[in-house]
Parts: C-alpha cells; sequence; structure tokens
C-alpha cells in the first residue's frame, strides 16, 4: 500500500525514500513485499507522505 500512498501523492519512489532516509533500492524492496519494514522506517514513510503510519496499517488491512 506504500506504493499507491506514494503514487496517490505524486512522488517517485526515489523521491520517497530521500524524503524518508532510506535508501531507494531498499524502498523497491519495501514496496514489493521483498523486505519487512520497520517500525521506525513505517513512521520515516508515513511522515514523508504526510499521513500516520496507521493509515498506512490501515490500507494493508492490519
Amino acid at each position: 500500500m506504500i506504493r499507491a500512498s506514494r503514487k496517490k501523492v505524486g512522488l517517485s519512489q526515489e523521491a520517497l525514500a530521500d524524503a524518508a532516509g532510506i535508501d531507494r533500492s531498499h524502498m523497491g524492496k519495501i514496496e514489493r513485499g521483498e523486505r519487512n519494514v520497520t517500525l521506525l522506517n513505517l513512521c520515516r514513510i508515513a511522515a514523508a507522505l504526510e499521513t500516520k503510519a496507521s493509515v498506512l496499517l490501515g490500507d494493508a488491512g492490519l
């Protein structure tokens, strides 16, 4: 659901990764479900998307 949220706000994967302080390749793996996201990184991603981590978790059905 991170990819959908990122596209909704019009950010590239690289721009989101940069804003969240996460390596772009790691961000890609998170979006594809190849890596589990840590709570800290989830909060960083949510902040970069100007939303709450709980919204991202809710969108994912968690």
